[in-house]
C-alpha cells in the first residue's frame, strides 16, 4: 500500500533521514520507534506532504506521491494525527470533524458527511459531546478528537503520531483497543509512531526502528525488541 525508497531529508548540515526504505502492506499495523530526533516525525511529514525529501520517492497504492501537497494526499486516502492536538478551539467537536470530512472531498453530499461524522464520533466515544466546544475537552478527549479528525477523511491508511502520549495505563489500554478496531472494524491500515513500548509491541504486526535518521532494524516485535542494535540505541535492555 505504501512504500518509501531511499528517503533522505537534510536540514542544512543535519541529515534527518538517510536512504530509508520501508513498505507498509494493506491491513497491517506497523510501529515506528526510535530515540527522540531519530527522524520519525520527519518521515511522517514527508509521507503526508508537509516536507519534500532531498532524495528518494514515496509511493501510495503504486502512485508516486513524492512532493504532493497535504490536501492532495488526504484526498488520495492518507490521514494523520499530530503529536500535539490542535483542534479549532472555538468550534464544536462535531464541527471539527465535519470540516475535515468536507475538506477532503471523499463523500458525495452533506447527508453522507453528517452520517459519517456521527459514526466516527460514536466510534471514538465523543458522540455525547458533539456540541461541546473543543477548548473544553480534557487531554483524553482531545486525543480522541485528533483521531476522529484523521478518520474524518475516510482514510485507507492512517498515520498515528504519538497518540498515546500523556495517557495513563488504563487510558493506553483503551486507546490500543481502539486502534485495533480502526484496523479490524474500519479496514484501515495503520502506521504509528509511539514511545509507549508495551503498547507498540503488543499491537504491531511489524516494527521499524530509526536511529539518527537510519533504519537500524525491522521485523516482528519480539525480534526487534531483542536486536542488539535496537537495545544499544534505544531500549537499553532487552524488552521482556
Amino acid at each position: 500500500m505504501l512504500e518509501g525508497r531511499g528517503i533522505t531529508k537534510k536540514f542544512g548540515g543535519l541529515t534527518a533521514l538517510s536512504k530509508v526504505d520501508f513498505v507498509i502492506n494493506k491491513g497491517e499495523i506497523v510501529g515506528l520507534i526510535g530515540p527522540n530526533g531519530s527522524g520519525k516525525t520527519t518521515l511522517f511529514n514527508i509521507i503526508s506532504g508537509f516536507l519534500r525529501p532531498n532524495e528518494g520517492k514515496v509511493f501510495f497504492e503504486g502512485r508516486d506521491i513524492t512532493g504532493c501537497k497535504p490536501n492532495k494526499i488526504a484526498q488520495l486516502g492518507i490521514g494523520r494525527t499530530f503529536q500535539i492536538p490542535s483542534p479549532l478551539e472555538e468550534f464544536t467537536v462535531y464541527a471539527n470533524v465535519s470540516l475535515g470530512a468536507q475538506y477532503a472531498g471523499r463523500m458525495k453530499n452533506t447527508n453522507e458527511v453528517k452520517d459519517y461524522v456521527l459514526k466516527i464520533l460514536d466510534f471514538v466515544g465523543l458522540l455525547g459531546k458533539k456540541e461541546m466546544l473543543a477548548k473544553n475537552l480534557n487531554i483524553v478527549e482531545r486525543r480522541s478528537l485528533e483521531l476522529a479528525k484523521a478518520l474524518s477523511i475516510k482514510p485507507k491508511l492512517l498515520l498515528l503520531d504519538e497518540v498515546l502520549a500523556g495517557l495513563n495505563e488504563a487510558e493506553v489500554k483503551e486507546a490500543v483497543k481502539l486502534i485495533r478496531q480502526v484496523r479490524d472494524e474500519l479496514g484501515i491500515t495503520v502506521f504509528m509512531v509511539e514511545h509507549v513500548m508495551k503498547a507498540i509491541m503488543s499491537i504491531s504486526d511489524r516494527v521499524i526502528v530509526l536511529d539518527y535518521g537510519v533504519k537500524i532494524a525491522e521485523g516482528k516485535p519480539i525480534e526487534v525488541a531483542n536486536d542488539k542494535n535496537v537495545i544499544q540505541a534505544y531500549l537499553g535492555v532487552p524488552y521482556a
